[in-house]
């Protein structure tokens, strides 16, 4: 399986080099057309029908040993970008499926001895906007400033590449028919394992949404839901990864049938907006204007009805913090008075959401997301299963969202923690104490009108001081 399973040509065995292969092979191909010019003289018209031998397809191979591959299989979603490739991943040496950490295919930490490797790949760059950022782009100040959080860098980069690399993956098996919990423990399950899951000091960064159609966000399946994705649904895909408690939070909308098009078009070009708007010394006020310009100039035809997309006016876009997924800033996806402004350094989640209904959402239908409280308070338990469950909690997830699914594992929601001695039982009553007193919060559905269509794409930024960098953009969207 992967690279150690691809069979050599004879020159790679002798000298790892793509440059001696070819060496090795041209030679394999003169011998042989010696080898037939002797033939023919001895043996005639018969020899002259020996086929020559095919070339074996080769796959570069890297001083580090990877094996890189040509990405081909391409995604049956809706509006992914043109040229997107599910496995663009075997390009970095990756195999398909993943089955190498991420931190083995790249490089980027200070003191890391893997030379041989590329860098963690950097985002997308722009410059920030503003006459007043004019200077920062080329300023020999402020890019040693920058070398300063090479770290910090480096860490939502490989938080990055590992979420780019799980949602191709996803993309190639997301397809109608699915069980959404298969779905999402699949992705899951990919991310652990491409991250190297370890407890808090990297991990999951907080469940992954399926929310379909007039659900907007925060549904994952509980034990039991066997829910399953059909032609017309539209999902919100939503998950996080996170190393050393730095998130990068990403979504996108996945649809089948082409007349949700303009929708997830509208939505898209909103998220695009509120990237290039935002910035050093930008209000949040003038990025929600320039998304809600944008999104709702688009209008959608449903089975012979026109409805004009609207933004979902009481969700946000936030800042993210170390271990905090809304750190304190909300970045509004409509006109507002807010004149807060983002600062050098900050990370933001620049997410916008469109629908077909009314345009504001409400709590409705079971509960799955829950996340302790970032300022909880210091408040007795009595419940000695409410104590059990806090202290499960607190040393598993910390200050990071988790769904029930994740308490109902063997390994509670970390085999590096609790090994396969995790799983809670019996603490539905505990949950609920711990969020009647305001230790855990719970974080319900959220839902537009029935029978509307909601979207969501997402990106994570970082303000550096020379430019802003949307750190989890890909081929895809």
């Amino acid at each position: 399986m992967g690279a150690e399973d691809e069979e050599k040509p004879k020159g790679a065995e002798e000298k790892p080099t793509e440059n001696g292969a070819d060496e090795n092979e041209e030679e394999e191909d003169g011998n042989e057309e010696n080898e037939g010019a002797a033939a023919e003289g001895g043996d005639g018209a018969a020899k002259k029908k020996k086929k020559k031998k095919k070339k074996k397809k080769k796959k570069k191979t890297t001083a580090g040993g990877l094996t890189k591959g040509t990405p081909s299989q391409k995604a049956e979603g809706r509006m992914l970008n043109e040229g997107s490739f599910t496995d663009y991943y075997v390009a970095h040496g990756q195999t398909e499926p993943p089955s190498i950490p991420v931190v083995d295919l790249f490089r980027g930490y200070d003191g890391d001895t893997n030379t041989h490797l590329p860098p963690f790949p950097e985002g997308e760059i722009q410059e920030h906007p503003l006459d007043s950022n004019s200077h920062r782009i080329s300023s020999e100040e402020l890019r040693a400033s920058e070398r300063l959080q090479s770290n910090l860098y480096a860490k939502l980069r490989h938080a990055s590449e590992v979420h780019r690399q799980v949602r191709h993956y996803a993309q190639s098996f997301i397809k109608p028919g699915i069980k959404l919990i298969d779905m999402c423990e699949r992705l899951e399950e990919m991310n652990r394992k491409l991250v190297v899951e370890h407890g808090l000091e990297r991990g999951i960064g907080f469940p992954t949404g399926c929310s379909l159609n007039h659900v907007a966000a925060h549904y994952t399946p509980n034990s039991g839901d066997d829910t399953v994705l059909t032609y017309d649904d539209v999902m919100k895909v939503d998950f996080g990864t996170q190393i050393d408690g730095r998130i990068i939070d990403c979504a996108w909308t996945v649809s089948f049938n082409p007349k949700y098009d303009p929708l997830l078009e509208a939505v898209k070009e909103g998220t695009q907006a509120g990237i290039k708007a935002a910035g050093i010394d930008v209000r949040l006020c003038d990025v929600g204007e320039a998304v809600q310009e944008v999104m709702e100039s688009y209008e959608v035809e449903l089975d012979g009805k026109t409805y004009p997309v609207k933004c979902i006016r009481n969700l946000n876009g936030h800042s993210i913090g170390p271990y905090q997924i809304h750190a304190g800033k909300s970045v509004p996806i409509v006109k507002s008075d807010d004149v807060t402004k983002m600062e050098e350094n900050e990370i933001f989640a620049i997410e916008t959401f469109g629908t077909t209904g009314r345009g504001y959402i409400v709590e409705d239908m079971e509960c799955s997301h829950y996340m302790k409280n970032f300022h909880a308070p210091h408040v007795p338990l009595r419940l000695p299963r409410a104590k059990k469950l806090l202290g499960h909690i607190n040393k598993t997830f910390g200050t990071l969202a988790w769904c029930r699914r994740w308490l109902e594992r063997e390994d509670g929601g970390s085999f590096t923690v609790n090994g396969n001695k995790g799983q809670q039982e019996k603490y539905m009553g505990a949950l609920k104490n711990l969020c009647d007193v305001g230790i855990v919060q719970a974080y319900p559905p959220l839902c537009d009108v029935k029978g509307s269509y909601t979207a969501q794409y997402e990106h994570t930024l970082v303000l550096r001081p020379t430019c802003k960098e949307i750190l989890s953009r890909g081929d895809d969207y």
